[in-house]
């Protein structure tokens, strides 16, 4: 550790400053010891300020799309407007940000209010939820008044309400939800979570072994100046303004970067670091990480029998149950100005500055969104021949008659989406709960298709994101009606 120490010393820059240290992996405890040493590297985020209008789409049989309590609502093909998040629903503001769990969401508005929707069984909505109205079925009642047994849905929890008792006087600077809780990060580098976690056995805890679910927002001491949130499907990863990781949540996947005894489970309900600093960006999948680090390079960690983290063995092989212990470094990614991740259940997306997007991972359900004929040679096969995998990150083209790019990405469990730089949507992937958001088809999609639909084609789509069987998107309506008319031309020459 002196020698480390004495060479971060020794190396200065033309203005005296000190530089980064070329490696973004260390042991925990020189982490730890040389903290107060380490620069600031990463800036505090500031606060979206972006009205957007919010559309959502697929199955909300759990209160998922938060259009209300009627059961017609429970299935939605293609993205409507959520009416209950507009300006006049809002009191003069919009929604600037949100962000989508397994079964729920959370959406910030321009007064600094966290609105929620979605199933409140793990206390993630952040409100009481035990009073709601139920509304029964009439079992007397003509049978065309409603061909869905299940009746209607719970009134609170599929109606977006108020997130309670957060701070006051700092501001959200981003939300974050994973299947069973969720947080909020402050602009002073605070954060303040709710919920649980869950893990192969059940129900796992929140904090350490004091509290086993919380259903108002807590501020998490150990969380102190952080920049940026990732949520996986139960755990959740913290970057700090010195570039520092910390992992919280469940580890059973070796998603918390570092071995989780089983004697001592609930010690990953403490937030930890665990040797990965010098960071600039983190992102995560159901089971499965990703770090970028200040020289561009990019480590996976977590599951990895899909090669969802974008490494194989020496010969290309995959093996079921294959994991990733600690982050490793993916030499197909380094380097090529990755600027975003989105990752689902065994699958990931990667965007590049330039536009690009990579997609590897499972194939079976189209999550990868690249056409049978084209699918590289890296693909792996079962034994019957068939396409099991894309484990090599892999260029998507998105038309054969000129080149689109692509702004921002997101993904659901088993679905993904990639955003053009003028607003429009495209989406591939399991297509059973309508989640890609093309129709009623329920054929899964194998490559990248433009969602064509009334509600959208006139937004410029800012932000998007994905459940197990949902998804939201949220835009600003394009005014000038030359414009957008001019938009759908330029996409209908791209897909003739």
């Amino acid at each position: 550790m002196v020698a480390l120490e004495r060479k971060r010393k020794s190396e200065q820059d033309k203005n005296g400053g000190s530089k980064r240290l070329k490696s973004a992996l260390a042991t925990s405890s020189f982490v730890l010891h040389s903290y107060s040493k380490l620069p600031t590297i990463n800036e505090h985020p500031k606060p979206k300020t972006t009205k957007l209008d919010i559309f959502v789409w697929g199955t909300g049989s759990m209160c998922e799309l938060g259009l209300g309590p009627s059961s017609k609502n429970k299935e939605v093909k293609r993205p409507r407007l959520n009416p209950y998040l507009t300006e006049e629903k809002l009191g003069g503001t919009k929604i600037v940000d949100f962000a989508v769990g397994g079964m729920h969401t959370l959406a910030l508005d321009g007064k600094n209010r966290i609105w929620s929707w979605g199933g409140n069984d793990s206390g993630v909505l952040g409100r009481d939820t035990s009073q709601a109205k139920e509304v029964l079925k009439d079992i007397d009642g003509a049978a065309e008044e409603s061909d869905d047994e299940d009746g209607d849905l719970n009134e609170a929890e599929s109606t977006p309400g108020l997130v309670e008792n957060l701070p006051k006087g700092e501001t959200i600077v981003q939300v974050a939800a994973t299947d069973n809780l969720s947080a909020a990060l402050l602009s002073n580098g605070d954060v303040y979570a709710w919920g649980c976690f869950r893990c192969n056995e059940g129900l796992l805890g929140f904090l350490r072994d004091e509290i086993k679910v919380q259903k108002t927002p807590l501020k998490i001491k150990e969380f102190q100046n952080i920049v940026q949130l990732a949520a996986g499907k139960d755990h959740l990863l913290a970057l700090d303004t010195k570039g520092i990781v910390y992992a919280w949540g469940n580890g059973q996947q070796f998603q918390l970067g570092r071995k989780i005894l089983e004697r001592h489970r609930l010690k990953s309900l403490e937030p930890q670091q665990f040797g990965l600093y010098n960071i600039k960006y983190i992102a995560s999948g159901d089971f499965h990480c990703f770090a970028i680090d200040h020289a561009d390079n990019v480590y996976a960690w977590g599951l990895n029998q899909y090669g969802q983290c974008g490494l194989t063995g020496a010969n290309g092989e995959l093996e079921d149950g294959s994991i990733l212990t600690k982050p490793t470094l993916i030499p197909e990614l380094s380097k090529k100005k990755v600027k975003e991740i989105a990752a689902g259940e065994h699958h990931t997306l990667a965007l590049t500055e330039e536009g690009h997007v990579y997609a590897w991972g499972r194939y079976d359900m189209k999550e990868v969104g690249i056409p049978k004929d084209k699918l590289p040679e890296s693909t792996f096969k079962d034994q019957h021949g068939k396409p099991r995998s894309v484990p090599t990150p892999t260029k998507l083209v998105f038309s054969d008659k000129g080149e689109v790019l692509i702004k921002t990405i997101g993904v659901g469990s088993h679905h993904s989406f990639a955003v053009t730089e003028d607003g429009f949507v495209y989406a591939w992937g399991f297509s059973e709960t309508y989640g890609p958001g093309l129709g009623p088809s329920i054929e899964d999609v194998e490559k990248p298709t433009r969602i064509v639909n009334t509600a959208t084609k006139a937004e410029d789509i800012l932000l998007i994101g994905a459940g197990g069987q949902f998804s939201v998107s949220g835009g600003v309506k394009i005014e000038d009606e030359d414009k957008a008319e001019d938009r759908i031309e330029k996409y209908e020459d791209l897909e003739e």
